[in-house]
């Protein structure tokens, strides 16, 4: 990364969190290689990137010139060996399993450059263990960003055990270029967010299960009674039920406590396809065009 050149950032994954981040990405100016196997996922991407962008015009946010900037600095791609080949960031936001990241780490191993900054985007799963698939761990780290990435400021900047001082500031610095707020912690489970978050929204859903009250006053109440700007159940459908859950999942597998079994109700409304605002219902109802909003 030099000053004269603009950063060149591959971003591994063209769903919903790897769209934002390139959008991110992009808005600061760096050069992003979008990579995707499936065509329509990347079509579907470069579609929520430019909705996100004017829908941030109509809010006073971003001037009108930012959606062509940014747009240009998106390059779709699906020649992965290319866009690793050339990147000074790597950023993987494939699904949240291991064995996919395991595969896709392997080989970055072979096509990354010596000394590129390798980083998973995973929320629940353990850096050191995916580091652990490449060939370079010390380069390699944790970047978690948060959904909506375009409107959400954090990046915990994750240090696996065998990441080098010198990778965690460079993921810092890279962090604070564009325009994020990152915050350093170790590989435990759940990190720092959802290690606190996760159980909340849970707990929230076996008091709907209980019958405590209907999912529209549970969130009203929290919203109202904790001066929060969203209830639990409203936030999980916003992260998505199936990634709330494997989140969930993966806290109670790591620390083997009962406090973080998931609740029934959730894991039945994921096996039902009720996975929140991308599916269209969840513990509410929307309707399409909120999806990513």
């Amino acid at each position: 990364m030099t000053a004269s050149a603009p950063t060149v950032v591959a971003v591994l994954g063209a769903g919903t969190m790897g769209a934002g981040i390139a959008q991110a990405c992009a808005g600061a100016g760096c050069e992003v290689q979008l990579v995707d196997a499936d065509p329509e996922a990347l079509t579907r991407a470069l579609a929520t990137i430019e909705d996100s962008l004017q829908r941030l015009v109509r809010k006073g946010v971003l001037d009108e010139g930012s959606i062509e900037r940014t747009l240009g600095n998106v390059h779709p791609a699906d020649d992965l060996a290319s866009a690793v080949a050339a990147a000074d960031v790597v950023i993987e936001a494939v699904t949240e399993d291991l064995d996919v990241k395991r595969s896709l780490w392997q080989y970055l191993a072979a096509h990354a450059r010596p000394g590129t900054l390798l980083a998973s985007n995973t929320s629940s799963l353990s850096v050191t263990e995916i580091a652990g698939f490449g060939g370079d761990p010390e380069s390699s780290c944790g970047l978690h960003f948060f959904n909506p990435v375009p409107l959400l400021p954090l990046v915990e900047v994750v240090r696996g055990e065998h990441t080098s001082d010198a990778t965690v500031a460079r993921a810092v610095e890279f962090v604070a270029r564009i325009g994020k707020t990152p915050i350093v912690c170790h590989d435990t489970p759940g990190f720092i967010v959802n290690r606190l978050l996760m159980p909340y929204l849970n707990d929230a859903v076996h008091a709907l299960a209980e019958g405590v009250t209907s999912a529209a006053d549970l969130d009203a109440a929290m919203t109202l009674g904790a001066n929060l700007p969203l209830g639990p159940l409203a936030l999980a459908d916003l992260i998505g039920l199936d990634v709330t859950l494997a989140a969930i999942e993966a806290l109670h597998r790591e620390t083997g406590d009962p406090r973080f079994r998931p609740a029934p109700l959730l894991r039945r409304y994921v096996r039902a396809g009720k996975l929140g605002r991308k599916s269209g219902e969840g513990f509410h109802r929307y309707a399409p065009r909120e999806e990513g909003a």
